[in-house]
C-alpha cells in the first residue's frame, strides 16, 4: 500500500485543496452525535426499568437505536449496500492502516486501529439509522441533509483538485466516483422517504403495517415444502444448470447484500491503487534503465557487463508487460469470487435448512454459540479483507505463472532459438507421458491379473480380492524399488499443487484451504461456519412459520377476549367491576351445568345453599 505521504502527494499533487478529508471526518462526528440523539429520543424504550435506577426519569424516551438488523432485514437490502458502499474510501483508508487519528506507541497499534474504526462508524452511522428508523418524516429529514453534507464536501475535494501525478486527468474522480454514486443515490432514497412519509403524514396514503414476523418469501418457502413435488417440465438452460438459477423463494439478508457491495467498490480502489503502484514502480524503472542505456552507450556496447545489463533490461521490460497483462485475470477471478459466495451461502444455508450437515467437518457441527455470535460480526469485514488481499496474492502468482511462460515459451522464439525450446519442450513431455504411462500401465496389471472376476454382471469393478498371488508378490518388489523415485516426484507435484490450489483459492472464504483435521486454523472459515450457523437459526423459514403462527394465534385470542369483554360492557350498561362480572359468568355456567356443583371446592353450608339456589333456577 502507499504510505501516508506519497498517498497524500498523489492525490493532491501541486494543488492545495480547501478540505481536508481526515479534519472533516473528525468534524463529522458533531451532526452525526445530534442526528443520534434526536433519533434516540423519539425512539421508545419497551421495556422500563425499575424505580431504583435512575434512568427511570428519562421515560420512555431516549431508547437505542440500531444501524439496521445484521440478521434478519431483507426489506430496503439495497439501500443499505448503498450506504455500506458510501463508505469505501474510509475502509481502504483503514485497511491502508494510513489513518492514525492517535500518536501511540508500536506495541498499542491496535488500540488504535480499533479507536480509528470506531470514529468512521459512529461518522456513517447516522446513513443506517435514518434508513432503519420508524420515524420516517424526521429520520429522511436528517438523513437528506446529512447525506448532502458528505455530498458536498466530497464534490468540492473532487473540484479543487481533479487531477493527480500517476493517473493523469482525474485523477481525483477515479477515485471518488462510487463514492458520489453511493450518496446521489441516498440522497434520492431520503427523498423519496420524506415524499412517502409527508403523504402518510396528510393523511393521503394508508400507514404501512410494521415489519412482519413472516417475510413473503419465507412463507413461500414453506408452501413449497408442503407441496407434492412436480415433475420438472421445463427444460433448464445451461445458466441455470451450471451457474446460476434464480429461486423465488429465497432472499440474500443486507448483511450479505452490504458485504458485496462494498467488497466490489474496495476491490476497484485497490486495483487504482495497484495500478498507481505501479505506474511509480515504472517511472523509477524507466530511469534505471535510462541510466543502463547511457552506461551501454558509453562503452561502445562492449565490454564484461553488457549481456547481464541486457538481460536486466530484458527482465524489466517483460515484468512491465507481465504485470500488465495479468490485472484482468486476477480482476475477473476476484469479482466471479464474490458473485460465488453469495451461491455458496444460498447453497449451504438450504442445506441446513434440511439438516444436512454433511457438507461440513466434523468439528463444525456443533460449534459453539459464543464463536457463532462473533462470527457473524466478523465475517463482513474479514471477507472484504480476504478478497483484497487475495486479489494481490492471485496478481502475483498469475504473474509468476506470466513469466515461466515468456521465459519459457515466447523468449526463446524471439531470440531465435524455437529449435531448442521445441526439443526440451519435447524432451520434458516426453518424460512425463512415460511415467504416466507406467502409473497407467501398473493401474491396468493390476486390474487384469492381481484382481479375481466379477460376482455378478451388473458390477462395475471387481471386488477387492487378490488373484496370483506369488506373480503379484513379485510385481509389488520389483517396482519397489523405482516407486522410490517416483515417490520423490509425486512429493514435488503435492507441494506445487497445493501452494498453486492455496493462493488461487486463498480468496475463498467459504471454502478452507486446510488439510482435514486441521479446519480448525482456519480463521475465516470458522467465521463462514459460525455466521452460517446464525442465520440458520434465527432465519430458517420453518421455524419463523411457527413462529409467525403462535403470535398470530396469541393475537387473535387477546383480541376475541377484549371484544367479548368490550360486547359486555356495552350491553350491562353502567360499568361493572371485574370481580361481578366474574361471579356473573361463573353463576351463569354453573346454570348451564349443575352437576359442576359437586365438584368444586365450597365452604361450609355454602355447598346446599348453592345446589338449592341452583336447582330453583333451572326449575324456573
Amino acid at each position: 500500500m502507499l504510505p501516508k505521504t506519497t498517498r497524500t502527494g498523489r492525490l493532491n499533487g501541486t494543488c492545495t485543496s480547501l478540505v481536508d478529508m481526515e479534519l472533516f471526518l473528525h468534524y463529522s462526528l458533531i451532526p452525526s452525535l445530534f442526528i443520534i440523539l434526536i433519533l434516540s429520543f423519539l425512539q421508545r424504550r419497551e421495556h422500563r426499568r425499575q424505580r431504583d435506577d435512575t434512568s427511570y426519569l428519562l421515560g420512555n424516551c431516549f431508547g437505542i437505536i440500531m444501524p439496521l438488523d445484521f440478521v434478519g432485514t431483507f426489506s430496503n437490502r439495497w439501500s443499505y449496500g448503498i450506504a455500506f458502499g458510501a463508505t469505501a474510501n474510509k475502509v481502504m483508508f483503514l485497511f491502508s492502516e494510513g489513518y492514525q487519528p492517535l500518536q501511540i506507541p508500536q506495541w498499542a497499534q491496535a488500540f488504535e486501529l480499533l479507536i480509528g474504526g470506531l470514529e468512521v462508524g459512529l461518522s456513517y452511522f447516522p446513513f443506517f439509522a435514518c434508513l432503519s428508523s420508524e420515524f420516517q418524516l424526521v429520520s429522511s429529514t436528517l438523513g437528506f441533509c446529512y447525506s448532502l453534507i458528505w455530498f458536498a464536501v466530497t464534490i468540492l475535494q473532487v473540484s479543487q483538485c481533479p487531477h493527480g501525478q500517476f493517473v493523469g486527468k482525474y485523477e481525483t474522480l477515479v477515485f471518488y466516483w462510487p463514492s458520489l454514486l453511493c450518496l446521489a443515490f441516498l440522497l434520492g432514497r431520503f427523498l423519496y422517504m420524506f415524499v412517502k412519509a409527508l403523504r402518510v403524514h396528510l393523511g393521503w396514503e394508508l400507514q404501512v403495517e410494521e415489519k412482519p414476523v413472516l417475510e413473503a418469501h419465507q412463507a413461500e418457502h414453506v408452501k413449497q415444502l408442503l407441496r407434492k413435488p412436480r415433475p420438472q417440465e421445463e427444460k433448464k438452460s445451461w445458466f441455470q444448470t451450471r451457474i446460476y438459477e434464480w429461486d423465488p423463494c429465497f432472499q440474500f439478508p443486507s448483511r450479505m447484500i452490504g458485504t458485496i457491495v462494498l467488497a466490489f467498490i474496495c476491490l476497484y480502489l485497490f486495483i487504482v491503487i495497484e495500478f498507481c503502484m505501479f505506474v511509480y514502480v515504472r517511472d523509477e524503472l524507466d530511469m534505471f534503465e535510462n541510466k543502463l542505456e547511457s552506461y551501454i552507450t558509453s562503452m561502445n556496447h562492449s565490454g564484461i557487463l553488457i549481456p547481464g545489463i541486457l538481460q536486466v533490461k530484458e527482465l524489466i521490460s517483460v515484468t512491465k508487460g507481465v504485470w500488465v497483462a495479468t490485472i484482468l485475470p486476477a480482476s475477473l477471478t476476484c469479482v466471479s469470487y464474490l458473485f460465488h459466495i453469495l451461491v455458496c451461502y444460498r447453497k449451504h444455508i438450504k442445506r441446513l435448512w434440511a439438516g444436512n450437515k454433511h457438507f461440513l467437518p466434523l468439528k463444525f457441527h456443533n460449534p459453539a454459540s459464543s464463536e457463532s455470535v462473533v462470527a457473524i460480526a466478523r465475517y463482513s469485514g474479514w471477507q472484504i479483507a480476504y478478497i483484497l488481499w487475495g486479489y494481490l496474492i492471485i496478481h502475483v502468482v498469475q504473474s509468476l505463472c506470466g513469466m515461466a511462460i515468456m521465459y519459457g515459451l515466447v523468449l526463446p522464439i524471439v531470440h531465435n532459438q524455437g529449435l531448442e525450446m521445441l526439443r526440451g519442450l519435447g524432451i520434458g513431455i516426453l518424460t512425463i507421458s512415460i511415467v504416466v504411462g507406467l502409473m497407467i500401465l501398473q493401474m491396468w496389471i493390476a486390474a487384469s491379473f492381481f484382481l479375481q472376476p466379477k460376482l455378478g454382471t451388473a458390477d462395475k469393478q471387481k471386488p477387492l480380492a487378490l488373484n496370483n498371488r506369488k506373480a503379484f508378490h513379485n510385481f509389488n518388489y520389483f517396482l519397489f524399488f523405482y516407486n522410490v523415485m517416483l515417490g520423490l516426484g509425486a512429493c514435488l507435484s503435492r507441494l506445487l499443487i497445493s501452494c498453486l490450489l492455496g493462493t488461487w483459492l486463498i480468496a475463498r472464504i467459504d471454502r478452507t484451504i486446510m488439510q482435514s483435521g486441521y479446519e480448525g486454523a482456519d480463521m475465516g472459515f470458522s467465521a463462514w461456519i459460525g455466521m452460517l450457523y446464525v442465520d440458520h437459526y434465527h432465519t430458517n423459514p420453518v421455524l419463523v412459520s411457527f413462529c409467525h403462527i403462535l403470535i398470530t394465534d396469541h393475537r387473535e385470542r387477546k383480541l376475541q377476549q377484549t371484544t367479548k369483554y368490550w360486547c359486555l360492557n356495552q350491553l350491562a350498561g353502567p360499568r361493572v367491576s371485574a370481580r361481578s362480572r366474574t361471579r356473573w359468568l361463573l353463576l351463569q355456567t354453573l346454570i348451564n351445568n349443575p352437576r359442576l356443583v359437586i365438584l368444586r371446592k365450597s365452604k361450609l353450608g355454602h355447598s346446599s345453599q348453592e345446589s338449592q339456589i341452583l336447582m330453583t333456577c333451572s326449575e324456573s
